[in-house]
Formats: C-alpha cells, structure tokens, sequence
C-alpha cells in the first residue's frame, strides 16, 4: 500500500470525529517494519476541547443519571460489537502490537469480551448500601449511595491494546463516568477502530468517550494534569507511574496504577512437572515475554534444578517464532527496535553479573520477515536473585531460574524485590500451596496455572507494581464516589442531642 493512501484516524472528541491538521504520526506494523496507519499527534489544546467535552457530558448530560439497567444494555451492545467483528479486530492486534494472532483470537478478544459482559452486570447493581439501624443520638435511616466519580482520564500501554481499553473503560461506563482515553502511541488501532464501531452503533451519548492519540509527553502529561479530570487510570511502567503519581497530586485526583512487576513461579518440591513446565513456559514467554506480571523468576528446590532445566530448555526450542497473524506461531517480534535494544542490553547484563545463558541470547532471524525485531526465547541459569537480571523489568523473551535449599527460602526469594504484581505456585499439596500463597507479597497468587486474569477478580499490584484494583466489584468501586445520606425519621425539635445538649434554651 502506497504510504499516501495509509488509513488515517483523527481525535474522537464530542461524539465527532475530529478533522486532521497535518500533524500525523505512523503506527508502524512490528513485523514488517513498516507503517500501517497514520494517527493525529495531539496536544494540550486536544486535550482541553477532549476534557471539556467529558465535563460537560458528566455534569449536564444524561449518562451519570441513566438507570442501571440501560446503562447495562449499553455495555452489552458493546460486546455484541467486539464479538461480531472479533476476526477483524483480533488481526488489527495482531499486526499492530506484533503478538500471535493464536493469542489475540483465544485470549485477548475473549477477555475483552469478557470484561464487557461482567460489566454489564455489575452495572445493574442499585447504588444504594443499608447502614445498620440507628437510634442514637437519635433515630435515623442512614445509607451509602454510591455515585460515578466524574472525567476520567485512561491511559494504557501497548502490550494488551484492546484488552486494557476493556479493563477500564468496561468498568468506568458501568458506573456512569466519561472518559478521555489516550492510548499507547505505538498501538492505538483496535482501540480507535472499537471507538469507530461504537459511534456508528450510536451507543453512547456525545462526550461520553473522547480518544486523543499522541504521545505520553504531547497528550498524556497534560491529561493527568488537567483540573478538569477527576481520575486518572494508568497502565505501564513503574517509572511513568511515578511521572503520573506526581502529576495527579496537586489536584489529589483519585489515581489507580497498574505497573511494572518481576513475578515469581515457585516450584515446589512435589510439583507435577509435566503441568508445571509447560506452565512456566506460559508464563513467561506469553506476548513474547512482554507482559507485566510474566514469569520472569522461576524458583526451582536444587534437588530438580538440572532436570527442570533440561525440561525447559527442550520445550523453549520448540517455540516456533514467524508470522503473527500465522496460527502456527508462538511468538512474534517485539514491538520495537528500541524495546530489542533494552533486552538485549539485559541479557548483555546477565552475562557481565555471571549468570550463564543455556538456550536463546540472540536476535532471531525468521524468513520472510529479515527487519522484524525478533529475539530467541533466553535462558539464564545460575542467577542470583541480588543480580540485576533478577530484579528490574525486561520486558522481553528473558527467563531467570534461582535454586533454592528450602520452602521458606523460596518465600523470601519471592519478595525480595521491589515489585509485587502477581505470582505462581506449583504443587500437587493445595493446602501448603495456599498456605504458600498467603506469604508472598503479591496482588495475584496463581496456583497451577498461569496469566488467568479474570473480568470478576480484582487485578493490581503491592510496592511498586501499583496502586488499587481494577477487575470485578473492587474495579467498579474504583469509579464511584461513596456518599453518606443520613435522614433524620423523628421530624421535631424536642429529643434532638443538638437541640437538647447543645443549644440554648428558646
């Protein structure tokens, strides 16, 4: 396709899609390396017309007022969209983020769908909460009614595109908020083409949802900090939350920050290997390692590290790596050159602190695509957990397995780390498993399994991987402000502790 007649998108603000003023920036296709569309680069003067837009259709427009039931209607009616053009909007994915289409069209599109559906439901939910009874100082009917917070500002990362928008705007929509969402610069497509299938359904009333693309300096700076946003959600690395933390705290915005994490896979001495290997491989090399909660620690008891060893390496060089929209493929490129230039400077690292690659290490070379940013899937013994490998994020195809003598020295290998975003355990005894579980310093404990981030279940991180929860009701609660309503039920003077105890006589 001649780079002219590239496919465009403009800013969606106010229920219109904005005009293009020449400033367009390309979204570049991984695998090709080559532009597949062309987006506006925004400002703070998109960002003011976004945000003003979302005030007005929160403070005077019907959505924060609509029943419960309509607005449930409304989040179904979009997943009915996901699902009736999930071929469509799995292969935009798949090219644009460079992720196997096998895991965009089983994981990722089912997960969104997913969110939506739950939604809905919880979006039925009455704001209303009893309170207990009360009768001092005097008898009262008190209750909690819970009511959308106001503008929310989202912002997400690019290695879950579609999936993310799903996890906030799913649950923002439900409790009746608007929304200014900024997508990641590299991949806004399933997003804005979701965004493109919603306004022709005339789903939601004008200013509802407004996209500004751009990039995180352009847009996202100017977003977290604009008065006018009551909320910011963020999804991406720990450092940009930081960035985002001090940004929302002037005006002490309500902030959830979902961020980096270095997860541990604890496998216990009695552990079913022919599950847990293929675990582990899941965990870590799933999106080609570029996930926040992957696997990148793979505790193992010395009495097994050899064999676990072996085990893993033969199952890693059965990893084919090629074309992402092949079904064929278990893992694409990276999205980037510069994201290959950080895995690589790690796996540089592991060498120079003396842990010892046993398969991988290299740029991959995959016919038919000579410019893609593939790396081989890596293994790295002899790791020590104080090693910079093992404790800052890559971010990339790059497995770090740590002995351990006991049990309880695996639990305090697990946290000793500044993150604390998600973990797995592995054992056939459930109970020690649980009991393992409860001790690691996490916000998600896996047992037996890997990357099953549920629609009901709260997801987010402990230290530095991240602030609140976003799934299920914990997720919904995250988009509503609590009011206290107190009715006094006596109706006259006399009896009233204030009247009686506090004022004068009259």
């Amino acid at each position: 396709m001649a780079y002219e007649s590239l496919p465009w998108y403009g800013q969606y603000i106010d229920g219109a899609w904005q005009a293009a003023t020449g400033r367009l920036m390309d979204v570049v296709e991984p695998a090709l390396q080559q532009p597949m569309a062309r987006v506006v680069r925004g400002n703070a003067a998109d960002v003011d017309l976004a945000v003003a837009a979302a005030r007005h259709a929160f403070d005077h427009g019907p959505w924060p007022h609509t029943a419960p039931a309509e607005r449930a209607r409304v989040l179904h009616a979009i997943g009915d969209l996901i699902q009736a053009h999930s071929d469509e909007l799995a292969e935009l994915e798949s090219r644009n983020i460079g992720t196997p289409l096998r895991k965009t069209m089983f994981l990722d599109l089912p997960g969104a769908l997913e969110h939506f559906r739950t939604f809905a439901e919880l979006a039925r939910l009455h704001p209303y909460e009893a309170l207990p009874w009360t009768d001092m100082p005097s008898v009262s009917w008190n209750f909690v009614w819970h009511e959308p917070l106001g503008v929310c500002a989202h912002i997400t990362a690019w290695n879950f595109a579609l999936l993310f928008a799903a996890w906030k705007l799913a649950p923002a929509l439900a409790a009746g908020c608007t929304v200014v969402f900024k997508p990641a610069s590299a991949a806004p497509l399933s997003l804005l083409r979701l965004t493109a299938l919603i306004h022709d359904a005339g789903l939601l009333p004008r200013g509802v949802l407004n996209v500004v693309t751009g990039t995180g300096e352009d847009v996202g700076e100017p977003l977290v900090a604009h008065p006018g946003v009551d909320k910011v959600s963020f999804t991406g690395s720990t450092a940009n939350g930081r960035r985002v933390m001090a940004l929302a705290s002037p005006t002490l915005k309500h902030t959830t920050l979902e961020l980096g994490g270095k997860s541990p896979a604890l496998l216990l001495p009695d552990a079913d290997l022919d599950v847990a290997i293929d675990g582990m491989l899941f965990g870590m090399y799933l999106n080609s390692g570029q996930a926040c909660e992957a696997g990148t620690r793979c505790l193992v008891p010395r009495a097994i590290h050899d064999e676990v060893v072996d085990r893993l390496v033969t199952r890693v060089r059965d990893l084919t790596l090629g074309d992402p929209l092949d079904l064929e493929t278990d893992q694409g490129p990276l999205i980037s050159y510069t994201q290959r230039a950080r895995v690589e400077h790690y796996i540089a690292l592991g060498r120079a602190e003396g842990a010892q690659i046993v398969t991988g290490g290299r740029r991959a070379r995959v016919a038919g695509f000579p410019d893609a940013p593939f790396v081989e899937p890596t293994i790295f013994t002899r790791v020590d957990n104080t090693m910079r490998l093992a404790q800052e994020e890559i971010f990339g195809p790059v497995l770090s397995i740590i002995p351990y003598r006991d049990v309880s020295e695996a639990i305090t290998i697990a946290n000793a780390t500044d993150f604390g975003l998600a973990a797995a355990v592995w054992s056939r005894d459930l109970q020690q498993a649980i009991e393992v579980g409860r001790r690691l310093r996490v916000g998600t404990v896996w047992i037996n399994d890997f990357h099953l981030i549920l629609a009901h279940a709260p997801f987010g991180g402990v230290k530095q991987s991240g602030v609140g929860r976003e799934g299920g009701l914990h997720g919904l609660r995250a988009y509503q402000q609590q009011k206290h309503m107190h009715v006094d039920l006596m109706q006259r003077r006399a009896g009233r502790v204030w009247w009686d105890a506090v004022l004068p006589p009259g």
